[in-house]
Formats: C-alpha cells, structure tokens, sequence
C-alpha cells in the first residue's frame, strides 16, 4: 500500500479506516476476495475533470469494466456494489451512463435490487435542454441472499393509523410501527426522510461539507446505503474516494472502510476531514436538516423589478 495510506484508530470511533494513495486497479488487483460488504462509489465521469483523461465513451467504458470486475471479486457474498453516476454529454447529446453500466454488471452476473433517483435542486442551467437535476444509484447484489437492513432506514408514515378495510387483516393496523419503505426514489431530508425522494442537496459552495473537489459525495447520500447493506463492524470499500465523504459516512457509523484516491492533494483533504471528525470539529449537514426554503421576505426570492417592469435582460435602467 501507498506510504500515504492513512489508518487511525480513536476510542470513540472504533471502526478501522485507511486511504491509500494510487491508481483504482493496481492497489485492487492485491486486494483480498470476498471482503467488502459494501462497495459504494461514484466513478469518473469522463467528462473532462482534473483527475480525468477524458476519451471516447467506448474506451472509457472498456476501462471500468477491469475496475468492476475486481470490485465484484471483492465483495463479499452477501455483499452490494452501489454505483452513483450522471450523464456523459457530447455535442449537447445525452450519453446515461447507468444504462452503459447496467450492461457491464449484468454480464458479470450480478442483479440489479435498485436503480434509485438522487434528485438535487441546484446545478448548471443547460440552454438548450432542460438542466440536469438528478443522477443515479445502481444498487446490485453478487447473491440472492443480501444484507438488507430496512428497519434501519425506514421513514415516518403519512398515515400511520391507516387499517386493513377488508380480508382477515380487517380492522388491524396495516403500517409497520418502525415506518415504511422508503421507495427508490427518495427525499431525505424533510421530517427525517418523509418525503421519500432522495432530494439531497449537492455539494455547491455553501454546502458546510464543501471542498476544492469539483464532484463531491454528500455524507448522506452515502449513510443511507451504509446503514441499510451493512452490519456494524462491516467492510466497505470506496475505490474512488475523492476527498473522503464514504469514509467519514462509514467511520460514523462504526463500519470499517478503505477508500483508494490517485489525486494527492484529495488523500490529504480526505485525512484532515478524517481528522476533523474524530476531534468533533468536522461541518457535516445533519441527516434530517431540511433544504432551505428563502423566504418571501429575503431580496433574492423576491421578483426584481426590471423583470416586473418588462426588462427581460435584467439590467438596471
């Protein structure tokens, strides 16, 4: 491993944690079989970011396909790959990376349990299309026998004193008292998941969580996951960690982790984070804050006058 790998152990958090500095498929290829409980990550894009050499689709493709192969030999047999992805965009065509991908991790035998809808609310404006406000989560299992901890991440019911209307269940309470399924489409953050449509806010530049790396991971979007495919003592692995968002998720919820990052100066943003959590001083977005709604008194919500006044370019006269 790396001699920037980064273990620490903490008498609060008793989970162990690394991040090795390196390439994705060489430090995998030495990794041990049947391991990780959890995979989770979000790959590049290919769509021309610092750490990316950006190429054609087909090519690209080709490439992950030996990284997902490694990862499906080192889940664990009860173990889930959730793959995060957006959209490749060429000449303004839209390229959904989640249907090239399903292919791959469908001929490498493993089933798809989810493709789940992460919608976000803030992004670039497209101008000739509609703007992108989601990406995806391939859920996929090795086995049919899965770890699935749901009362884990249940929600608040709607109406939790609905009742069976008819059948031998008539007049009995038809809700699990510990909530329901959350859907596979979700919203986290309104009255601890209620809303059911995983509207997580996306790490812009007033998210408390933000860094210099351009596609950051929220921590919740990851705790979800963590806390319904896996045990406390678990493994998960991020085989592209970024700046440690699987990590300080995993760490918080006592699962071990290792997250592999070739981007130096990420392995360093991802070990001061580590850091930060474990001396109490880490700015994560609670689970259940709710998305800011401005107010109808704040300037910024409030129609300007130019456009009021039919001056559609918004300048000040």
């Amino acid at each position: 491993m790396s001699e920037l790998s980064f273990n620490f152990r903490d008498d609060y958090y008793q989970s162990k944690h690394e991040i090795i500095l390196g390439d994705t498929l060489e430090n995998l290829l030495n990794f041990e079989s049947n391991k990780y409980d959890l995979i989770i990550t979000s790959p590049p894009y290919n769509v021309g970011k610092e750490y990316e050499t950006k190429q054609s689709i087909e090519k690209y493709l080709e490439q992950q396909e030996e990284v997902i192969k490694q990862l499906i030999r080192v889940t664990s047999k009860k173990g889930s790959i959730c793959w995060q992805v957006g959209n490749y965009v060429k000449n303004g065509e839209v390229f959904p990376l989640d249907i090239f991908y399903y292919q791959i991790f469908k001929k490498n035998n493993l089933k798809l349990r989810n493709r789940i809808i992460w919608h976000f609310g803030h992004g670039l404006h497209a101008s000739k299309r509609f703007s992108g406000r989601y990406e995806t989560i391939l859920w996929f299992t090795k086995e049919d026998d899965y770890i699935f901890n749901l009362d884990s991440v249940r929600i608040p019911h709607k109406y939790p004193g609905k009742r069976h209307f008819k059948g031998p269940k008539k007049g009995q309470l038809s809700g699990n008292p510990n909530g329901k399924n959350p859907s596979d489409i979700w919203e986290i953050i309104i009255n601890d998941w209620e809303k059911e449509l995983w509207n997580i806010p996306n790490v812009k530049s007033n998210h408390p969580e933000k860094t210099e790396h351009p596609c950051q991971f929220p921590i919740e979007l990851v705790e979800r996951c963590i806390l319904a495919l896996t045990n406390e003592g678990s493994w998960v692995l991020d085989p592209y960690a970024g700046v440690g968002s699987t990590l300080i998720a995993a760490i918080k919820n006592n699962r071990n982790v290792v997250g592999i990052e070739k981007e130096e100066k990420y392995v360093e943003k991802a070990k001061d984070r580590i850091k930060q959590l474990l001396n109490g001083t880490l700015r994560i977005r609670p689970i259940t804050k709710p998305i800011h709604k401005p107010s109808p008194k704040d300037k910024v919500a409030r129609l300007p006058k130019e456009w009021l006044f039919g001056n559609a370019e918004g300048k000040i006269q």
